[in-house]
């Protein structure tokens, strides 16, 4: 028996998946990224408030929230809580460094079937190698801009 597709011109494939395909309410998941996205980087500024006032150092306390924050997005990750977020705030997840660690532990929690060494260890890198590599290149790519234009100018 042929599926569907091949009973159909390519037009009415395309009214087909129209049809079925629903549809985006841009506004609405814009505030909705906007507003996570914004209460996850508030969170964030509460814990650097919070390490001020206890007494560490701002450039100490920065770092801090940063494993803070990595370390709540891979806690939330494995209690499949993060991805249930990301699916009602979309991109409002992936911009802040939550969404990073999201990234790492999730296809190293789908791969822990595989075993420690080739599942887990080996998938956690799938996201986080292309993100470490393309963000060392803009750094080094940013280093040199800058160089130039304090420099020359």
């Amino acid at each position: 028996m042929k599926n569907i597709a091949d009973r159909m011109t390519p037009e009415e494939y395309g009214e087909y998946v129209k049809k079925k395909t629903p549809g985006s309410h841009l506004a609405k998941d814009c505030i909705k990224a906007f507003l996570i996205g914004g209460a996850i980087c508030a969170l964030g500024q509460g814990f650097l408030n919070l390490y001020k006032y206890l007494g560490v150092p701002e450039d100490q306390a920065s770092t801090l929230v940063t494993v803070t924050m990595v370390f709540l997005g891979t806690f939330l990750t494995g209690l499949n809580v993060y991805p249930k977020l990301a699916k009602h705030a979309g991109a409002g997840t992936l911009v802040p460094v939550t969404g990073f660690a999201n990234s790492v532990a999730a296809p190293a929690l789908e791969a822990k079937t595989e075993g420690y060494v080739l599942g887990v260890g080996a998938k956690i890198f799938t996201i986080a190698g292309p993100v470490i590599l393309y963000g060392t290149l803009a750094s080094i790519v940013c280093g040199i801009l800058y160089f130039c234009f304090t420099r020359l100018f």
